[in-house]
């Protein structure tokens, strides 16, 4: 295709009148159409294993979250500078990207990932047969008594999330009753001295432990953090405190211990409830426990007001790092989705930061042969928005880019967050689409790239959600009404209102 047959159908999309976007054709073309193709390559190839391998057409199902979990962002800010969207240098927000050694496995266990992931996906975009196979599925095999360990975090964003979302949705009992089977099967994590959860736990034996590498086998703050908007759910469905006592009992355990320059550290012992190394940084091992902070607030429609000012506080302290990660991109979103309710009238200050991210994601896309971004890159050297090393160059199907465009369209209705997710969409279907499914790519500068044929869970979970409610409608999944985990699964905001929830204290505003 042409540079300007792309113009034309990027315009063609942007010049759609909203009733016209929010339909299922966008440029004569159903807009649901990678999402089937997914779906369907992985119904046909890869069924009830947990994700889809598209060129070898099979499925695989050890080490489920070992291309997820592995990379933990480490988002440092820059709150004093002032934002100049010439220039990509020194005045950036950091967002630093850090490698991590884990491994969360599950053994040879078939969970059927993909189809937890998709469910919402599915169901969001209308594809009720789709969904029906899947609902399927799980009913009769999804089967939590098996022996396989498990990383409680992603566990929790990915099944509990997904089966969730899927019940608020859908109304279909089986998907809350298998999420409490699962929460009840990852409860002995929180059986140590403190309260504080082991990284890992056997679902079938209930014995946690923790990352071996982790300081001085510490539990990690975005681990244990991450927990609290799905174990909210859970007692608000059930009834039984216990759920939220889990994580409360961590914010109040956490509320008395010493913050260092204002932030948590990011390992504690679960033992002994102590800090292991004094490492502190809004990101890097502590990345979703503040993005849940404020998550909770909004969950809670707005009454958690401690969980706020945990927030805002935390987002007032970082310094400049000049190297960006993919996965850091999900900041510019959380930082437009955060600006209303900013103490000291800094809305709009967080606004335009999420507007500088976007921006700068975006030049890490436009830089690349292929147009999809790198895993990493830097703005030193006179290197801007690129990545330096051969193992930065990759692109796995991420979504954080187009989640950031998703929530900066709904804030400003800026076109041009359309237009590039309309490129980013375009690039994905042209580079990552084999007759199988989809596959990351191992070189973004490669006009001829290899595939590291993985059709991640998350790109049918977050990439292709956020791209199709990027053309949707403001009133399909309102976020007066719904807040996003951090796989992009849906869960309503709590009216609560007089309703108290069991084992809590009543809401004060």
């Amino acid at each position: 295709m042409s540079a300007c047959s792309k113009e034309r159908e990027a315009e063609e999309v942007l010049d759609t009148p909203a009733h016209m976007v929010a339909g299922r054709h966008v440029g004569g073309r159903d807009r649901r159409d990678m999402m089937k193709h997914a779906w369907d390559s992985y119904r046909q190839y890869g069924w009830g294993h947990n994700e889809l391998k598209p060129l070898a057409k099979k499925g695989h199902s050890t080490n489920i979250f070992e291309h997820h979990t592995p990379f933990k962002l480490d988002w440092t800010v820059l709150h004093q500078a002032r934002i100049e969207q010439s220039s990509l240098h020194a005045l950036l927000l950091s967002l630093k990207l850090t490698r991590e050694k884990r491994r969360g496995q599950n053994g040879n266990s078939q969970l059927g990932a993909t189809i937890v992931d998709a469910l919402d996906t599915l169901y969001i975009m209308g594809l009720h047969d789709e969904f029906k196979d899947g609902q399927e599925w799980i009913e009769q095999n999804l089967d939590f008594g098996v022996n396989a360990e498990v990383s409680v975090f992603e566990v929790n964003i990915r099944f509990i999330g997904g089966l969730l979302a899927a019940y608020y949705l859908s109304g279909q009992e089986v998907f809350k009753m298998k999420a409490v089977q699962l929460a009840e099967k990852l409860l002995p994590a929180f059986n140590t001295p403190t309260g504080i959860p082991w990284a890992m736990v056997n679902l079938k034996s209930g014995v946690g432990r923790n990352w071996g590498w982790a300081s001085a086998g510490s539990s990690i703050l975005a681990e244990f953090g991450t927990l609290h908007m799905e174990f909210v759910h859970l007692t608000y469905l059930t009834g039984n405190p216990a759920y939220y006592q889990k994580v409360m009992h961590i914010r109040k355990l956490l509320a008395k211990m010493d913050r260092p320059n204002g932030l948590y550290p990011n390992y504690l012992n679960p033992r002994t409830g102590r800090w292991g190394q004094h490492h502190t940084s809004v990101g890097g091992l502590g990345d979703s426990f503040y993005e849940y902070l404020l998550k909770a607030w909004l969950m809670s429609d707005k009454t958690d007001t401690e969980a706020r000012k945990t927030y805002d506080d935390a987002i007032e302290n970082g310094h400049l790092e000049r190297k960006m990660g993919h996965l850091a991109c999900f900041a510019g979103g959380m930082f437009a989705l955060g600006a209303d309710g900013s103490p000291d009238d800094k809305a709009g200050h967080y606004l335009q930061l999420g507007a500088e991210i976007a921006h700068t994601c975006h030049e890490s896309y436009d830089r690349t042969v292929l147009k999809l971004g790198p895993e990493a890159f830097k703005f030193d050297s006179g290197l801007e928005a690129v990545a330096v090393r051969q193992n930065e160059k990759y692109y796995i199907l991420r979504p954080e880019v187009i989640e950031t465009y998703w929530y900066m369209w709904r804030f400003t209705h800026d076109p041009k967050y359309r237009q590039w997710g309309w490129e980013a969409a375009q690039a994905i279907d042209k580079y990552c689409r084999v007759s199988g499914g989809f596959s990351g790519v191992k070189d973004v500068y490669s006009s001829n790239p290899t595939y590291d044929d993985v059709q991640q869970s998350f790109f049918l979970a977050e990439t292709l959600k956020y791209l199709y409610l990027l053309f949707s409608s403001d009133d399909l999944m309102p976020l007066e009404s719904w807040v996003f985990n951090t796989e992009a699964h849906p869960l309503p905001v709590l009216h609560l209102g007089n309703i108290t929830l069991p084992g809590s204290e009543p809401a004060q505003r």
